[in-house]
């Protein structure tokens, strides 16, 4: 019988199985709690709506929704199948699109089938937070992995294709280019991502217009400017990440992004100088674990149902490790319990209250181990310090 369940327990086929029917019970309860609940599903399917009637993207719409779109206007052709769709069947469908693309990244890590077993395990908490969340965060974070995956397996098309559709709906898919310096053909890499950039612009003209398309461009960017204002207030939901931290622990929600930038963005960058590691397959893997972590913790909109981006970038890290030292297994359950579990039942609601949302404390192990990773990518030989076995 234990033999039977670690056989089942070490299969990522049944693991990922589990993370589809989850992906059904999370969407199927939102519906069942009402239009509040579901409400960013709502945002999303009237994206499609808004852009067929051509209606400003980016304004409230009290009678449909509450809160703001943030999404761009392409994310319209994305949510179109779902958003025609009853919502109790859009909402389960949608979630499982972005359960399967995430759960598919998980796959193609270069990892053996225990180990991608085990990191699915890892994660389930924080998917789960982001299963509830309905968003296009557990997609975007199969993207980023895929495109990274790509690289090395030189298909460019398919990488350059990952990245943009993470720009063309969120912005954050931009990061995908920080594994620019580790393709080997960056003419086809620029080419067809000029192609794809250019029709993916023109899609939503199709069923919109050349103006609009335009106009919500533009919309679109005035709307992320504001939301990164908005979002820097002591106390919200939003700003869980590096800065969000220093601020509220400061008590000074004025202090600029850019006086944090100004340390992480050398810190993230050096790393590139040690060109003979880019040849490592494990070297571009670590990379790609500070970029999910980076884009997390130096990012004003940061939530909690963001971490399920940063916490992949700690599996891989921690996977990637040839030796599991006490002191790297201390830090994995370190995040488990403080970014993974901190807004669950295991803390009191008066330390979520008043310690774990009041100073994004979620983001403290994650900012560790980024600094951990930025530590080893200066200094270790991804050669023989590491594994991907």
């Amino acid at each position: 019988m234990k033999e039977k369940f670690l056989k089942i327990l070490l299969n990522p086929k049944y693991i990922f199985g589990i993370y589809l029917i989850i992906s059904v019970i999370t969407a199927i309860s939102k519906y069942c709690r009402g239009d509040y609940a579901i409400n960013n599903y709502l945002i999303f399917k009237n994206v499609f709506f808004n852009t067929i009637n051509q209606k400003n993207l980016f304004i409230h719409y009290p009678d449909l929704y509450f809160d703001l779109n943030h999404y761009g206007v392409f994310f319209s052709i994305l949510i179109a199948p779902f958003a025609i769709m009853p919502d109790w069947l859009g909402i389960s469908l949608w979630n499982i699109a972005n359960t399967f693309i995430f759960i598919y990244g998980i796959y193609k890590l270069p990892f053996s089938d225990s180990k991608k077993a085990i990191f699915a395990l890892l994660c389930v908490q924080e998917y789960i937070t982001a299963a509830l969340s309905l968003q296009f965060n557990i997609a975007l974070t199969g993207l980023l992995v895929l495109s990274t995956i790509y690289i090395y397996e030189k298909k460019e098309i398919k990488s350059v294709t990952a990245i943009l559709v993470g720009v063309f709906v969120k912005i954050y898919g931009i990061v995908g280019l920080t594994q620019f310096f580790f393709i080997k053909n960056k003419i086809k890499f620029i080419l067809s991502g000029i192609v794809i950039f250019i029709l993916f612009f023109f899609i939503p003209m199709v069923y919109s217009s050349p103006q609009f398309v335009v106009q919500s461009y533009s919309d679109w960017f005035h709307s992320i400017v504001e939301k990164n204002d908005e979002n820097q207030v002591l106390g919200n939901m939003q700003d869980i990440s590096l800065m969000g931290f220093f601020r509220r622990i400061l008590g000074d929600p004025s202090i600029s992004n850019w006086v944090f930038l100004g340390v992480g963005l050398p810190l993230f960058a050096l790393p590139y100088i040690r060109i003979k590691q880019y040849k490592h397959y494990a070297f571009q893997l670590m990379i790609l674990a500070s970029t999910l972590l980076f884009l997390v913790l130096f990012s004003s909109s940061s939530e909690s149902p963001t971490y399920i981006i940063a916490v992949v970038g700690v599996l891989i890290w921690f996977f990637l490790q040839k030796e599991r030292t006490p002191f790297i297994l201390g830090l994995l359950i370190f995040v488990i319990i403080f970014t993974c579990f901190s807004t669950s039942d295991l803390f009191p609601k008066f330390v979520k209250e008043n310690y774990i949302i009041k100073y994004s404390l979620k983001a403290v192990p994650c900012i560790v181990i980024w600094l951990r990773i930025s530590y080893e990518l200066l200094t270790q030989d991804f050669e023989k310090d590491y594994s991907l076995n």
